[in-house]
C-alpha cells in the first residue's frame, strides 16, 4: 500500500463491490457502505499508512474484506490488534484495555527516570507557574522533547491533560521550575505506569458529555481553563484541557464558552458516528455545574449579560431548541471534568479516576483475559 494517505484513500475510491465510500481524503476514517461484498454492514479503516486498522461487525466479515484488499493490493495481515502507535491493545471479557506502558518506559529512560519516587499527583496544588519563574533551561530541547512526547500520551490518559497542556504553555522559553513540575509529572506516570482506558463493549450507545471551567484559573493572564470529557455510553472517547482564548468577566462565561466547545465536539463526534450507520436514540446531554450558564443554554430570549459572547449563545440556544442535545445541570462532586481544569489534591483527584474510566492493569486482569 502507498505510504500517503492521500494516494490510498483515492486507492481505495477505485475498489468497485466493496461498497460505497465515504468521507473525505484529510481524514484518518475511511467508510465502506455495503453492496454486494457485505450486504448489512459498514467498514472503517483507520490509518495511519502503511500501518492500518480493519475493524467490522464480526471476525467473519473483517476476513472476508481483508482477503478482498489482498487480491488487488500487496499487504500483510498481522493478525488481531494487539501493539499500535505505542498504544497497548489487551482484549478483555468487558472490551479492550488501552495501556501505553511501553511508551511511558521509554519516555522515563529517556529522562533517566527509570527508578525515581512515585508521585500521587501530576501536579501540585500549591504549584503556580510563571513564563519568568527561575532562571532559564541552559538547554531547552530536552524539556521541549519531553513534553512534545508527552502529548501523545494524553490520548489514553485524561488525567494527566491539563499537566501536559499547562508545561506545553512554556515550551518556547522554559526555566528550572517548569523543568521540577515536568519531572513531577514523569514521577507520576511512573507511579501510574500500568494505568489506561478500559473500553467496554455492550453498553448502551449513548452519548454524552462533562463540562467545566476554571475561572481565571491562569495565574498570568487570568484566563479561564476548559475542560470537557464525552462519553459514548460508559466510555471516554474525546476530552480536553485548553486555556480560553479571551477573558471571561464572570464564572458564567467561562462555564458557558466550555459550553459552546463541548457542543462543537459533540456535534463532530455525532457527524462520525452517523459517518458509521450509528443513529443515536436518546438525545445526547452536557453536564455542566453552573446553574446560570445551563439556564442560558434554553432561555429563548438574548440576554444582555451575553452579549460578550453572543455567538456562543446563538450557537449552543439553537442546538438546543433543534433538539440535537440538551444541557443539564449537575452537582460540582459529580463533575468529572474537574480533573482536566486544575490541579487536585490528592484525595479528590484518585476519586475522580475511576469514575473517569482510567483503571489499572492489575485490576483488569483479575478477570479473564481473551487472547
Amino acid at each position: 500500500m502507498s505510504a500517503n494517505s492521500r494516494k490510498l484513500f483515492m486507492a481505495f475510491a477505485k475498489l468497485h463491490g466493496l461498497g460505497t465510500l465515504s468521507s473525505n481524503p484529510s481524514s484518518p476514517t475511511i467508510v465502506f457502505s455495503p453492496l454486494s461484498l457485505i450486504p448489512h454492514y459498514l467498514f472503517a479503516i483507520l490509518q495511519p499508512p502503511p500501518s492500518t486498522i480493519v475493524t467490522g461487525p464480526d471476525t467473519s466479515t473483517v476476513s472476508s474484506f481483508i482477503d478482498t484488499l489482498a487480491s488487488r493490493f500487496s499487504l500483510k495481515d498481522l493478525g488481531n490488534l494487539s501493539y499500535f502507535l505505542g498504544v497497548e491493545v489487551l482484549p478483555h471479557n468487558s472490551g479492550l484495555f488501552l495501556s501505553q506502558a511501553k511508551y511511558i518506559l521509554d519516555l522515563l529512560s529517556k529522562a533517566n527516570m527509570n527508578e525515581c519516587k512515585p508521585a500521587t499527583t501530576p501536579m501540585s496544588t500549591s504549584t503556580h507557574l510563571h513564563p519568568t519563574d527561575g532562571p532559564l533551561l541552559p538547554n531547552p530541547k530536552d524539556y521541549r522533547s519531553l513534553v512534545g512526547a508527552l502529548q501523545y500520551i494524553s490520548l489514553t490518559r485524561p488525567d494527566v491533560a491539563f499537566t501536559v497542556n499547562k508545561l506545553s504553555q512554556y515550551r518556547h522559553r522554559p526555566t528550572t521550575f517548569h523543568w521540577t513540575a515536568l519531572k513531577r509529572l514523569l514521577r507520576y506516570l511512573h507511579g501510574t505506569l500500568h494505568h489506561g482506558l478500559l473500553l467496554r463493549r455492550n453498553y448502551p450507545l449513548q452519548l454524552h458529555a462533562f463540562t467545566d471551567a476554571d475561572w481565571t484559573g491562569d495565574k498570568q493572564t487570568y484566563r479561564s481553563t476548559t475542560g470537557y470529557i464525552v462519553y459514548l455510553g460508559s466510555n471516554p472517547i474525546a476530552w480536553t484541557s485548553k486555556r480560553q482564548l479571551t477573558l471571561a468577566r464572570s464564572s458564567t462565561e467561562a462555564e458557558f464558552r466550555a459550553v459552546a466547545s463541548t457542543t462543537t465536539e459533540v456535534q463532530w463526534v455525532l457527524s462520525l458516528l452517523t459517518e458509521l450507520g450509528y443513529k443515536p436514540t436518546v438525545t445526547p446531554t452536557i453536564y455542566c455545574n453552573n446553574l446560570s450558564a445551563t439556564h442560558y443554554s434554553a432561555n429563548p430570549v438574548f440576554h444582555s449579560r451575553m452579549k460578550h459572547l453572543a455567538l456562543d449563545f446563538h450557537f449552543v440556544r439553537e442546538n438546543v431548541q433543534a433538539g440535537s442535545l440538551r444541557v443539564t445541570y449537575i452537582n460540582g462532586d459529580d463533575q468529572l471534568a474537574d480533573a482536566l481544569t486544575k490541579p487536585l489534591l490528592k484525595q479528590r483527584f484518585h476519586e475522580l479516576l475511576s469514575k473517569i474510566g482510567l483503571l489499572s492493569r492489575s485490576s483488569i486482569l483479575r478477570e479473564p483475559i481473551n487472547t
